[in-house]
């Protein structure tokens, strides 16, 4: 009766004048998702929201065997579409069929399903692959860092496609289920929770399983492979705290490190009291390998850092500023790299913060020194559009942070502090932009806050501040106390590549 129906009201329409519309054929979904300064990451015409990846890692030739299994939903009738990956491919599925797969430009796999991908259609795309990730380079380097006793996968803004197929932007996020099996003795560390102890597979092979259940941008997926001292504990809220020490490293930076990473908890606790509930299911963080990562990266629920931060000394500045990308880049992360000011400048306050409640120098003192004392080029660099080549450059990092300070200044403690916190809770676990931050900014303080953002987000030159100290206008302040800790930590965690 239904057929019959259709039937009859295509004919009525075709005989009163009308037609019906002509279906629009499937086509081939985007090789990117437009991002302003790297255009070809990410793909568009569909959204995932959960990857399955389980791989078989062999330290002695750094070679990686794996099946990830994709969840996503199609948004528009899809010919074909993309995955960021570059190792070898052995066969790709798409809801249960074998699909035709080929290369496009240095990280693009393109897959052709055996039948088109409807708007709103759920897809399950299966990946089984293998090759040995140090050996290959994309974007012209090489982001799997293999170390002495295994391997690190920790980079931004690209490192998924050295290990796993994915909409490679973080615009697109999911949860993920992440499964490693190594040699007897080898420790595997990730995100997240483990939903169970290491259990062993086949004889001399062992299964490390983290799993993530938060949202989560692919960058901040990570793997650390090797000879690891993992520590165990419980938070106040009953979370997993998981620590992890390279075996590697030489007694003064073990200590130095353990005496920072094992304020985690400490130190999320008290972020949560500035910026809000914590939103994720754990907390950590991982000490690499000496000479193997050279810098620290804000992976979700346990960042990852280099042993150089830690050389002189325990360094809670860095604890402090990985943490707080946990609400800043984790939870709310950016829709376009070019917005990486919300990420780098709000995580710099924060240790400005840390050090006003530890007594080491006010956020003002810190903002009144870097105000004198930074060089001219430093003030050409405007931190809400940098460039390709400086997103990670000094402006992003310390006149971001300056520019919340003047912020802060002008709206008044409360309206600032209930900015930061309302930014989280309405975007939590999704994307913002600097639009968004400024509109949100301007309803909650009742104030026109266009020349301030004008001034220190987009004008590449100095901006006068009213009210600087004198001494400030004329000379340079003394540095505060937690001034060095803090720029020794910027220097290091510029060092992407």
């Amino acid at each position: 009766m239904r057929r019959l129906l259709v039937a009859t009201l295509a004919t009525a329409l075709t005989l009163a004048g009308g037609a019906l519309p002509a279906q629009a054929a499937p086509a081939p979904g985007g090789a990117g998702l437009g991002d302003e300064y790297f255009p070809d990451y990410g793909n568009g015409g569909y959204d995932v929201s959960h990857y399955d990846v389980r791989l078989r890692y062999y330290p002695d030739d750094d070679r990686l065997t794996g099946t990830t299994t994709i969840l996503a939903t199609a948004e528009q009738d899809l010919s074909s579409f993309h995955l960021d990956f570059i190792l070898d491919v052995a066969s790709v599925k798409v809801n249960n069929r074998p699909a035709t797969f080929s290369r496009e430009g240095d990280h693009e796999l393109v897959v052709t399903p055996a039948r088109p991908v409807t708007r709103g259609q759920a897809m399950t795309v299966v990946v089984q692959y293998s090759g040995v990730p140090s050996n290959k380079v994309a974007a012209g380097f090489t982001a799997w860092v293999r170390t002495p006793d295994g391997a690190l996968a920790v980079g931004e803004p690209e490192e998924a496609w050295w290990w796993f197929p994915s909409n490679d932007h973080p615009s697109d996020k999911a949860t993920f289920d992440v499964s490693v099996a190594v040699p007897d003795g080898v420790e595997v560390i990730s995100n997240g929770v483990m939903p169970r102890n290491p259990v062993r597979e086949i004889l001399g092979w062992t299964r490390w399983s983290w799993r993530s259940i938060h949202p989560q941008a692919t960058y901040l997926a990570f793997l650390a492979i090797g000879q690891y001292e993992i520590t165990r504990d419980t938070a106040a809220d009953g979370q997993q705290v998981i620590n992890a020490y390279s075996d590697l490293l030489t007694p003064d930076f073990e200590d130095a490190a353990k005496a920072s990473v094992e304020r985690t908890a400490e130190v999320i606790d008290w972020e949560s009291s500035v910026f809000g509930p914590y939103a994720f299911e754990a907390r950590g963080g991982v000490v690499a390998p000496p000479g193997t990562l050279g810098f620290a990266l804000e992976t979700q629920t346990r960042p990852v850092y280099s042993s150089g931060f830690f050389r002189s000394g325990s360094n809670m500045s860095v604890i402090v500023h990985e943490n707080a990308h946990q609400w800043f880049g984790d939870t709310v992360s950016v829709d376009q790299w070019k917005e990486i000011w919300l990420n780098e400048g709000f995580a710099s306050y924060a240790e400005w913060l840390w050090s006003e409640e530890q007594g080491e120098g006010t956020a003002q003192e810190i903002f009144d020194y870097l105000y004198a004392t930074e060089p001219a080029d430093f003030w050409t660099v405007a931190p809400a559009e940098p460039g390709p080549s400086e997103i990670f450059g000094n402006a992003v990092y310390d006149r971001g942070a300056m520019t919340l300070h003047q912020l802060r200044n002008t709206i008044g403690d409360q309206d600032f502090f209930e900015l930061l916190r309302t930014w989280e809770a309405e975007h939590r676990y999704g994307n913002g932009n600097t639009a968004e931050f400024t509109a949100l900014a301007e309803k909650i303080s009742g104030q026109q806050l266009d020349d301030l953002f004008d001034a220190w987000l987009y004008t590449p030159a100095k901006p006068a501040v009213e009210g600087v100290s004198a001494l400030a206008r004329t000379a340079a302040p003394k540095a505060p106390k937690s001034l060095a800790k803090i720029q020794q930590t910027h220097d290091l965690l510029r060092e992407r590549h």
